[in-house]
């Protein structure tokens, strides 16, 4: 049985907040929802809300997208502040201006509603959003 379901995590991003698991043996958090915890393979888990806060890992320009996604457009992945990594996009970067100075920039998450995803059973989606926090350093 899972303690948070893809549906709970999406209903939640839409919101602008995040929900990940907490291992309650190893203390790690996991996300986006799985049954065990990502670090220790534990099912003694439960759910728990992040800060939404991270570093920018890496990041690359989309310019071939999915069917039904428009490109160009900036995918990072980013460690946040609790642990895991997260993958999305960044909103508030133009994907010309997107170069080596964002690895390590501080971002938050919010979300994006996608529609025209054709994988999904509605038909849109809702996506991680990062902005990030300090444009200037």
């Amino acid at each position: 049985m899972y303690k948070l379901t893809h549906a709970q995590y999406f209903e939640a991003l839409r919101e602008d907040r995040l929900l990940g698991l907490k291992c309650l043996d190893c203390n790690a958090c996991t996300i986006p929802p799985k049954r065990t915890c990502q670090e220790c393979g534990s099912t003694d888990i439960e759910p728990v809300s992040l800060s939404g806060l991270g570093a920018i890992v890496t990041f690359t320009v989309v310019r071939v997208p999915p069917e039904g996604l428009d490109a160009p457009y900036v995918v990072a992945l980013v460690a946040l502040d609790e642990g895991p990594w997260l993958m999305g996009m960044i909103g508030n970067i133009a994907p010309g201006e997107a170069d080596v100075k964002l690895i390590g920039k501080k971002v938050k998450v919010g979300h994006k509603v996608m529609a025209g995803m054709k994988y999904t059973a509605v038909g849109e989606g809702v996506v991680p959003l990062f902005s990030i926090l300090d444009m200037e350093s």
